[in-house]
């Protein structure tokens, strides 16, 4: 047995001890560098008929808490409410809940899938910024745009960046139409989306959003950190990640001066 297959395996006998003495488990995963921290329940839709709970961009410890006092009330008769607010969450400012589309629950239910057997009901706590404002209202703090992604809406563009970033592509996919088969996300932040027969010349820019649109299964990697690469055979096709080495394509500095 591989280390990772060993791992899961402890994992999910894990994840079904807990359930089974306490009626919920919660997974919890630290912030890195790109990604922001997440927390989500298992256990709550077999046990409850409630859908599951995520949420985002606190520290794990505080997100453990509050997914388990939610869990506590829901334990008993509490039922959470979409596009509300609600003040027994958090103990300084309210939440509101969002329904988490069917979409986004691969991004971040892995193992949650995994109990339930297949696809579940889920609801997202958000929380306001300091002045009390939500992530799609006017003037919200913009140093947590991209603490909370928001699971009911954006599954067209689910990037943790700008849409009118500029990335990098290939001339022999904008004027040739060749498919995307290496994503590269480089340690200084920038991303390279090529065909695999492109030379120094061949750079070219494009924004973000225009890069999924043109391809919007480029979704499918919009969580390759920092210093990762993934590549495929074809559009469709699995994507294989890994550890790349600093790409010396596009000379940043050369394309930079032109």
């Amino acid at each position: 047995m591989t280390n990772h297959a060993k791992h899961d395996k402890e994992a999910k006998e894990n994840i079904k001890r807990i359930v089974a003495e306490h009626g919920l488990f919660i997974a919890l995963f630290e912030a890195t560098e790109y990604l922001p921290s997440f927390g989500y329940t298992i256990g709550l839709w077999k046990n409850h008929k409630h859908p599951e709970l995520i949420l985002f961009g606190l520290k794990t410890d505080i997100i453990g808490k509050i997914l388990n006092d939610a869990g506590k009330m829901i334990n008993e008769g509490h039922k959470f409410a979409t596009n509300e607010l609600n003040h027994d969450l958090f103990e300084s400012a309210p939440a509101t809940i969002l329904n988490v589309h069917l979409e986004s629950l691969e991004d971040y239910f892995g193992y949650g899938i995994w109990f339930n057997e297949g696809h579940f009901p889920a609801l997202q706590i958000v929380w306001p910024d300091r002045t009390g404002l939500f992530p799609w209202e006017l003037s919200f703090q913009k140093e947590f745009t991209y603490s909370q992604p928001l699971l009911d809406r954006n599954h067209s563009f689910k990037f943790f960046e700008s849409k009118d970033l500029g990335v990098f592509t290939t001339r022999q996919h904008l004027e040739l139409a060749k498919p995307i088969v290496k994503v590269v996300h480089d340690t200084d932040g920038d991303w390279q989306f090529l065909t695999g027969d492109q030379y120094q010349e061949d750079a070219r820019l494009i924004c973000l959003e225009d890069m999924v649109k043109r391809d919007p299964t480029l979704n499918n990697i919009f969580n390759l950190e920092f210093g990762e690469y993934a590549e495929r055979d074809e559009i469709g096709g699995l994507w294989k990640r890994g550890k790349s080495e600093e790409e010396e394509w596009p000379n940043k500095t050369a394309y930079n001066k032109r």
